[in-house]
């Protein structure tokens, strides 16, 4: 049996942006929120390649073949006095699942982390979904003790007009 060929991680340009789109779309199904996805190549061109990026991406290939994304976000640690990045999407398609490309995204982001004083990676995982033991083999740790909260939608609308 033939070895596939290595997956290839690269940074995602203005030109991925359709790509994006579609992986983020994919991935939302995958999460059961299909219609959750109101971003637009348009949007994500806007928001990505512009002035003032508002996130990053990698684009992992074999054979010249997108095959996954990751797409990241940056934060800040008073505790760490360093730049950090959270981790917003990552996506491989099903036929690529364990074939090494979500391993290549998540060191590559490692690498740039390192190489630009970064200091931490974070990331939330649905509780059913089964990579959470591929996280855990990398080194992430679950943080049982703290608990994501978001405010969005009406409830953001109404603090913001609160007085």
């Amino acid at each position: 049996m033939s070895r596939p060929s290595p997956v290839r991680v690269r940074p995602a340009t203005v030109d991925d942006v359709d790509l994006l789109h579609r992986f983020s779309v994919d991935l939302a199904t995958y999460e059961d929120e299909p219609d959750a996805v109101t971003s637009t190549p348009q949007t994500l061109a806007r928001d990505g390649f512009d002035k003032d990026p508002q996130f990053a991406a990698l684009i992992a290939e074999r054979d010249g073949n997108p095959v996954g994304f990751l797409l990241y976000t940056f934060n800040y640690s008073v505790w760490t006095a360093a730049r950090g990045v959270f981790v917003e999407d990552i996506w491989v398609v099903p036929a690529e699942r364990r074939g090494g490309a979500a391993r290549a995204l998540m060191q590559a982001l490692a690498r740039e982390c390192v190489a630009k004083g970064y200091k931490r990676i974070d990331l939330n995982v649905l509780d059913w979904n089964p990579a959470r033991g591929f996280y855990e083999r990398l080194g992430f740790r679950w943080i049982r003790t703290w608990l994501p909260y978001r405010l969005s939608g009406e409830a953001l609308e109404t603090l913001a007009s609160s007085s």
